[in-house]
């Protein structure tokens, strides 16, 4: 009987040990100073336990795992960067991961001015610290197939082009993660160029087709008509004149050509600027130039996509302030549109 006895004592001590043990291992950890933890995507609840213990907050991952089990817990917790402090009870720990109850993550926010180029845009980010400029523009140079996005893998490999992604990264206010590289900017970018042509109306692709059109065509339209038109209603319009002047095999002769070729654009174009020997320069190249002069807005590729038709050949700039234009058939009545603005500065 004292065998029996003893046997028995000695697996209620042996019970109690591991029932005290698993007790202890399940209470919170001593009190300390908030931890950051990362869960990554796709982490699962066992993955989650293990962590925990790692940075602190759990003392026994392999017994909390059973307790997830048991108390049907994990299935739901979320990915994220969370704040928990050892001395955390388990079950606030659970809802908290539940919950997603994540640290707000540190950003940097930039906004890009439609009608910006590639090299404005490396120079306002370089200003604000944001990026390398050199680096930028190295990258903006590759030949990547940046975030799988779409639109950049219509633009053509033609060694005329001054910026591959000229037109391709759009202007936009953006948030992003602290910490970003150039390379994260320039993907972010590019995709919103992605998400902006999703908004066009349906069917657009076949207005492309109609035109027998290239999306890299469109966007040196849209390019030309955001450098060359301030007032919104105009946009189409000017559009419309760029397609009569191409069809009729005209130069288009935009200014704003001449100032993307000369790199530091400037405030008045004199007649030795219109000679410069480029590509872009569309008093000497007929048609389109080889890409687009810059980053144009939604509503300039809304225009170039759907110009507004017209008898018009020419326009001028009103030097009244309006930032309008005067609108004309025929170069006479063009060079008459020229006096009355030149007129109304005086």
């Amino acid at each position: 009987m004292w065998v029996i006895l003893s046997l028995l004592g000695i697996m209620v001590i042996g019970a109690g040990s591991a029932a005290l043990y698993v007790w202890s291992s399940l209470q919170p950890t001593k009190a300390g100073d908030a931890v950051k933890v990362d869960i990554p995507k796709g982490t699962s609840a066992n993955e989650v336990a293990d962590l925990l213990e790692q940075h602190g907050i759990i003392k026994n991952s392999f017994l909390f795992k059973y307790y997830l089990r048991l108390s049907d817990q994990g299935a739901r917790f979320q990915a994220g960067s969370y704040e928990l402090r050892p001395g955390m009870e388990n079950d606030a720990i659970i809802a908290k991961l539940n919950a997603g109850d994540t640290v707000a993550v540190e950003t940097i926010r930039f906004t890009i001015p439609e009608g910006f180029t590639v090299l404005q845009i490396a120079d306002k980010l370089a200003g604000e610290k944001l990026v390398d400029k050199n680096k930028f523009l190295e990258l903006a140079a590759t030949h990547t197939a940046w975030a799988d996005a779409e639109a950049v893998r219509t633009i053509p490999q033609d060694d005329k082009l001054h910026q591959r992604l000229e037109g391709y990264l759009f202007p936009e206010t953006y948030e992003m993660k602290k910490g970003s590289t150039e390379e994260d900017i320039m993907n972010r970018m590019v995709s919103e160029l992605d998400r902006k042509l999703a908004e066009l109306p349906e069917g657009w692709m076949d207005e492309l087709e109609t035109k027998d059109m290239t999306l890299h065509e469109l966007l040196t339209i849209a390019s030309l008509v955001e450098r060359e038109v301030v007032v919104d209603e105009e946009r189409a319009l000017v559009a419309g004149v760029i397609y009569n002047r191409i069809k009729d095999g005209m130069m288009l002769q935009i200014d704003a050509t001449v100032q993307y070729s000369l790199d530091k654009p400037k405030e008045r174009l004199y007649e030795k600027d219109l000679q410069i020997d480029s590509p872009y320069n569309t008093y000497k190249v007929e048609g389109l130039p080889p890409g687009p002069i810059a980053s144009p807005s939604l509503a300039s590729i809304k225009a170039a996509l759907y110009p507004e038709p017209s008898d018009f050949f020419f326009y001028v700039t009103k030097k009244d302030g309006s930032q309008t234009h005067l609108f004309a058939k025929t170069y006479q009545e063009h060079l008459k549109n020229i006096e009355k603005s030149n007129e109304a500065a005086e």
